[in-house]
């Protein structure tokens, strides 16, 4: 279930997925970010990068009293400042996701899953 959103001119549904889309194609654009896992690791800690048009199975969307908590599950490159990077991760989701849907995000949450060697 997404977002419902009533205006005067009819009715507005926002789906998780878009949600998700959108917090997905953020997190990809911040630098040192090397891709994003889905947020189903398997048991055995192998994860696998995810595609462009997978971006959304990285992503975690909950809406609670009306404000938005996004989870997204990130790999990032070695020697990159994982802080720096995970700081630009949450402002720029939550800026964008605020942004094209009008909805309030209260907080962004980065889960670093692993670390590759940049190309």
């Amino acid at each position: 279930m997404g977002k419902e959103i009533r205006t005067q001119y009819g009715l507005i549904h926002i789906s998780k997925e878009v949600i998700a889309n959108l917090a997905g194609i953020a997190t990809t654009e911040c630098f040192g970010i090397v891709g994003m896992v889905s947020s189903r690791i398997f048991s055995d800690g192998i994860s696998e990068l995810l595609g462009k048009e997978a971006l959304s199975k990285g992503v975690e969307v909950a809406i609670k009293d009306d404000v938005l908590q996004i989870r997204v599950n990130v790999v990032v490159g070695y020697g990159t400042r994982v802080s720096v990077i995970a700081t630009n991760v949450i402002e720029n989701v939550k800026y964008i996701v605020e942004k094209h849907t009008g909805l309030t995000v209260d907080k962004v949450d980065v889960y670093v899953q692993g670390v590759r060697i940049l190309d």
